[in-house]
């Protein structure tokens, strides 16, 4: 609380400090150490990024951020796409300007230069006017003016983007930054000054509708990326080429995965034999998982009424998303495709009776879910518009909530260790804290929420991070970030606490007081969706999946036609002991053979000559490994199944 002229702030770690009001996050950095002093780029007020200068008028949270964490990177890259506006601004007069956000490795600005058109050609002078700019250390000033003003600045530039923007937000106080001789609309959230942003590199021109909107109209946006020095640029762009060989999209043409049709549809994916097999034991594994801790599997259909997701929330919430109405000859009957599965679980929850014994209910299903993402925003497996969730939904009394969590948490440790995912952190994923329009339920049920998934997470022993305006419409989240081989970030697994759904469809049991009681909702997904998790596993393993997933765990490679019949015994010994193979018949010699092989990534290569034929053996060799040595059928196939069992 604030008391009289003083603040108090909560750091990270819990400790509590006072300070007087009006205090700036400068001088809290500088107080704990000299070197925070120095190094620090913004800090995270109650949540919301702001500069270092700006004077802290109330009590709350507090982080100082730098450049390792995310909120520092995140700012960084916010200022970076100001010093772009202004470096475009400078080299061609009078554009305008759409928005100019951070994204997750960098920043992007959408501009309307009128009648020149940019290519890729014209980045290099961008770059050299940002950094020369760069080093004016010019100051990221932030302030407010009264929208009035705010209008009558962006009249006389003449720029209509920046007008549409403000006709969004509401009458009174309006935020700017000035910088340089450049001033823009913005929510704040900068480095101290534009001296910190050291090396620069302009990645791409495309073209992108205003708002997302087809029917608007098509502006340049220029996507960059800034570092606060060359030595992290440098890497970054070496990360960047390995990230070209890892493609999922390339990857999976060529392993034959999946592959994508235009008379099909933009965005649906088309699963061939070798990626099929692939998701089959991935949900195989997952099937089982879930039946050893008391899961039930459902099916459900791929659409519903309207009514169904006016209900959920998911209508009004998510209408937006979602693919449009399929219209029946009945007058007034309309379908969606399901955006999500727990409207259509609720429905089976309600189904019967319940009683406080029935609880906790575990219904779990491989649901097919479509939304309609934009056509610019469709990026192989990561963005598609008809995708399968390893789906749950939990429900249970309010006492069983935190157990039930925990048991989820377990869950999704045991997928990360069969697949090599090591390097992860958690997220709480809480609300925007100023708009609480995107959310439905009360107050009292969001608290309770989010404080079973910070106590249970607590208790998991988990390291957490906070996110605001990341929770899901009807609840909290525990999201976990995993970093890949290279260093990328994606979001995996996701675990939800809701008490709402369970209002709206006025979900019931009986207790053991034998009044009627209102369930809670755990929503979880430890994959996400397959389409997603395969394609960041591809890119992760770069297409060498863990032995008990790869589609093809050996080939068999005679050294000559005379050797074609006893390479199909061993092949069939080996579909006997369950082991995926085929044989390359190819009159090819040896070598090429197994070069093939090596860049298919088949883990084991079975050589059979003469020496082999005569000893009722094969030679192995392992993927980028070599020679293993020469071994029996049986002596094999005990290998296999211990690199398995060690894994799994």
């Amino acid at each position: 609380m604030s008391t009289g002229s003083s603040i108090e702030l909560v750091f990270p770690d819990g400790s509590l400090r006072t300070f007087p009001q009006g205090t700036t996050g400068a001088q809290v950095a500088a107080s704990i150490s000299e070197g925070l002093g120095r190094t620090a780029l913004g800090a995270v007020i109650n949540g919301r990024q702001v500069e270092l200068q700006r004077p802290i008028a109330e009590s709350g949270t507090i982080k100082i951020v730098r450049w390792d964490d995310d909120e520092g990177k995140t700012m960084f890259w916010h200022s970076s796409a100001h010093l772009l506006a202004e470096a475009l601004e400078a080299l061609y007069g009078q554009v305008k300007f759409g928005i100019g956000p951070p994204i997750e490795n960098g920043f992007y600005y959408d501009v309307d230069f009128g009648g020149h058109k940019l290519s890729d050609a014209d980045l290099p002078a961008i770059e050299a006017k940002m950094l020369e700019l760069a080093k004016n250390n010019s100051v990221f000033n932030w302030y407010l003016v009264p929208k009035a003003d705010a209008l009558a600045y962006f009249e006389a530039k003449g720029d209509h983007l920046k007008l549409d923007l403000l006709q969004g937000l509401q009458d009174g106080d309006i935020s700017f930054v000035r910088h340089g001789n450049f001033t823009d609309l913005c929510r704040g959230g900068h480095v101290p000054h534009t001296g910190h942003i050291k090396a620069i590199k302009l990645m791409s021109v495309a073209g992108a509708y205003w708002r997302g909107d087809e029917k608007n109209q098509m502006l340049t946006r220029i996507y960059g990326v800034s570092f606060p020095k060359k030595a992290l640029l440098d890497e970054h762009l070496l990360r960047l080429e390995e990230a070209k060989k890892r493609d999922h999209r390339k990857l999976g043409k060529e392993l034959g995965l999946f592959m994508f049709s235009q008379k099909v549809g933009q965005g649906l994916p088309i699963w061939l034999p070798k990626g099929a097999a692939l998701r089959e034991r991935l949900e195989r594994f997952m099937r089982q998982a879930q039946k050893e801790i008391g899961y039930l599997q459902v099916i459900t259909p791929h659409i519903a009424l309207k009514e169904l997701y006016v209900t959920s929330g998911h209508y009004e919430k998510y209408g937006a998303d979602s693919f449009r109405a399929i219209d029946t000859p009945s007058e007034g009957e309309s379908f969606f495709l399901k955006p999500m599965n727990c409207p259509h679980h609720c429905e089976i929850y309600k189904g019967s009776p319940r009683s406080y014994r029935d609880l906790p209910l575990r219904l779990a299903e491989f649901g097919t879910v479509y939304r309609y993402e934009q056509s610019g925003e469709l990026h192989g497996l990561t963005r598609v518009r008809g995708f399968t969730q390893d789906d749950a939904h939990v429900f249970c009394r309010p006492d069983q909530v935190k157990e039930e969590f925990k048991k989820v948490i377990d869950l999704i440790f045991k997928v990360f260790s069969a697949l090599g995912f090591t390097d992860f952190e958690a997220q709480v994923s809480l609300r925007d804290q100023e708009d609480r329009s995107k959310y439905i339920g009360t107050e009292e049920n969001w608290a309770k929420a989010e404080q079973a998934i910070i106590e249970a997470a607590q208790e998991k022993g988990l390291h957490t991070v906070t996110a605001y305006n990341e929770a899901a419409f009807y609840g909290p989240k525990l999201d976990f970030m995993v970093r890949d081989a290279i260093g990328r970030k994606w979001q995996l697994g996701t675990i939800q606490v809701d008490y709402n759904l369970p209002e709206r469809f006025e979900l019931e049991y009986v207790g053991n007081d034998n009044e009627r009681h209102r369930p809670v909702m755990i929503h979880r997904a430890p994959f996400g969706s397959l389409e997603r998790f395969i394609a960041v596993l591809i890119e992760h393993t770069a297409g060498e999946f863990p032995l008990w997933l790869t589609p093809e765990q050996a080939i068999v490679l005679p050294i000559s036609d005379r050797f074609l019949d006893y390479a199909e015994k061993v092949l069939n010994q080996l579909n006997k002991c369950d082991i995926r193979a085929s044989i390359d018949a190819r009159g090819e010699k040896i070598g090429k053979k197994i070069r093939d092989a090596e860049l298919n990534k088949v883990p084991y290569m079975l050589i059979i000559g003469e020496k082999e034929v005569e000893a009722g053996a094969v030679s192995v060799r392992k993927h980028r490994q070599g020679d293993v040595g020469s071994m029996s059928i049986g002596r094999f196939s005990d290998l296999i199944a211990e690199e398995i069992n060690i894994k799994i």
